[in-house]
């Protein structure tokens, strides 16, 4: 969800700040008033070009901001480009600065970013319907996506019988390199492989245990005395410590017979005469144990020098283990084994990559046929919601399978296009090559609430439904060209009907969806010290009768209009 966006010396906008909600948000105003340049610029903060001339005459650059939530897929994202999610876990901050010379920086949770990366966010986080484009555009991509969701379809079994084909191609295709480029590394695999087998790698942390060793051998002679010292200390010299803590037992155990407070007393006396008796042992035997070796301790140091070239050697830097130079050795002598039974093992992984290419084409079958069946059900939901928006239109969904290697994916392998004729007599065509930008957000809408119903009535109705993506913000513009009346009212009961589930942003011109909103705001053009200004302010529920009353009878605003204002509110709600 959008939760603020920030404008500042933005085209005609010095400074103005919208926080948004949940819900239906609705941005109105006069003509020219600047409404879509705030919907410009959070496109520019998805990653939509920039231009110098948006820069606000006079100053040095524009600065656009905005705070979304965040999203698991969006923070994997961060992760993949090395931006820290840091104090951000719960939301997502995206800063952009275009320079009136041209030049731009982009900061993502306050870290330098760039574009791109913004546009790799875009699609976990909104998208926008606009006059001139859709940002990240209603591909195919996402088109499959809105049909698998309107059906309930999960792509899981796809995928991972796609991951284990590939896996099994990409190991077929490395067996099947050059011969030439095979014997060379063979020889290499060969040496590095008896290499660290004649090492002898006793454990993973042999070279822990032989520093260890080391140290005590190194100091012998000290550790021999201080082992010995502490014996006497705690049990054969004179006064030692188990004497007289049995001394003092023996004493206080006579005055717990007579006085029973001391029993317990007398059990800590004991339990610390058995410590100290388990210490003086443990010292005793450690120093018994202790010899000075200068052969011991020459063949440790060279052992340790042997381990740490094979580290240097076969590791991956500073900090490399024992264990990461087995697992080299153990991979090395894998890749041998191949190189070495290849005939044989080329033979298993033909079976085995025919094997998985079946369980393969099974399951993209099964997805096909769903794909199919939901794309009947939504075609025929969705023409009559389009049509709800005065449009009369003719829509398909088309499902077309491609059994060629090449199209296999871990979605599956269908092309999925949305087709849509908006004149009677006309073929049907693709929906991006629809000419109006109008008619292109009220048939999104259309098919956004058609899925959304479909989507919430089968999980209340206990059908299982795939786990699939919460809904992005979405943001209409133009929505309500070349409408009006009982359409205009169609059109924001579908907006409100598509708000419960996601947020929604939406410009528009007609007070019959105006009425609709859960937040409403105002756009407004001003004039102040001989410049022009654009700024934005949430209205109250009076300022919300008074702006569709001027919506409903222009610039004057009368009792009449202001009662029709009221009345549309009310039966909004």
């Amino acid at each position: 969800m959008l939760l603020e966006l920030r404008a500042e010396n933005y085209a005609v906008i010095d400074q103005a700040v919208a926080s948004f909600g949940p819900g239906l948000n609705l941005l109105t105003g006069e003509t020219g008033a600047g409404k879509s340049i705030l919907i410009d610029a959070l496109a520019l903060l998805l990653g939509g070009k920039a231009s110098s001339d948006i820069v606000r005459h006079g100053a040095e650059k524009a600065v656009l901001g905005c705070v979304f939530e965040s999203t698991p897929g969006a923070v994997a994202i961060l992760d993949a480009n090395g931006i820290d999610v840091g104090a951000f876990s719960d939301d997502i901050l995206l800063r952009r600065e275009i320079a009136a010379g041209g030049k731009g920086r982009v900061f993502v949770n306050n870290q330098p970013a760039t574009v791109a990366v913004l546009r790799e966010l875009a699609p976990e986080l909104g998208l926008i319907h606009s006059q001139g484009e859709t940002l990240g555009s209603f591909d195919q991509a996402q088109q499959r996506t809105l049909l698998d969701r309107f059906g309930g379809i999960s792509t899981e079994a796809v995928a991972v019988a796609f991951a284990a084909w590939r896996a099994t191609t990409e190991r077929l295709e490395e067996l099947q390199a050059s011969e030439q480029d095979r014997l060379r590394m063979a020889d290499l695999w060969r040496f590095q492989a008896k290499e660290i087998a004649d090492a002898q790698i006793r454990a993973e942390d042999e070279d822990a245990q032989l520093e260890t060793e080391k140290r005590v051998l190194a100091n012998a002679e000290k550790l021999y005395t201080a082992a010995m010292s502490a014996h006497g200390l705690l049990y054969e010299q004179e006064g030692a410590a188990e004497a007289t803590l049995a001394a003092a037992l023996k004493q206080v155990e006579e005055l717990a017979r007579y006085e029973p407070k001391f029993a317990e007393a007398a059990q800590q006396l004991a339990a610390a005469k058995a410590a100290v008796e388990d210490v003086s042992a443990e010292v005793r035997d450690f120093a018994e144990k202790t010899h000075a070796s200068p052969e011991r301790l020459e063949e440790i140091e060279d052992r340790l020098a042997a381990l740490d070239k094979l580290k240097r050697k076969y590791g991956a830097g500073a900090g490399t283990t024992l264990g990461e130079v087995t697992r080299f050795g153990e991979e090395a002598a894998r890749k041998l084994a191949e190189v070495e039974n290849r005939d044989v093992l080329l033979a298993e992984l033909k079976a085995q990559e025919a094997k998985d290419a079946v369980a393969y084409r099974a399951a993209a079958r099964e997805l096909t046929a769903l794909r199919t069946a939901a794309a009947r059900r939504l075609e025929k939901l969705a023409t009559a919601e389009i049509n709800d928006l005065a449009m009369q239109v003719k829509f398909s969904v088309e499902v077309a399978p491609s059994e060629e290697v090449a199209a296999w994916t871990a979605h599956g392998w269908d092309k999925v296009e949305y087709r849509i004729a908006t004149n009677a007599g006309e073929p049907l065509k693709p929906l991006e090559e629809i000419a109006s930008g109008g008619e292109m957000s009220r048939v999104m809408l259309a098919l956004k609430v058609t899925v959304e119903e479909s989507f919430a009535a089968g999980a209340g109705h206990g059908k299982k439904k795939a786990q699939l993506p919460t809904p992005r913000m979405l943001v209409f513009d133009e929505i309500d060209i070349g409408i009006g009346g009982r359409a205009a009212e169609a059109v924001g009961r579908k907006l409100k009907t598509l708000a419960k589930r996601q947020q929604v942003v939406c410009i528009t011109h007609l007070p019959q969806i105006a009425a609709f909103a859960d937040q409403h705001f105002a756009i407004e053009k001003q004039e102040k010290g001989g410049r022009t200004r654009t700024t934005i302010r949430r209205m109250d529920e009076d300022e919300r009768a008074r702006e569709v009353a001027r919506m409903l009878s222009g610039a004057k605003l009368t009792e009449t209009s202001l009662e029709h204002a009221r009345q549309l509110l009310k039966s909004s709600r």
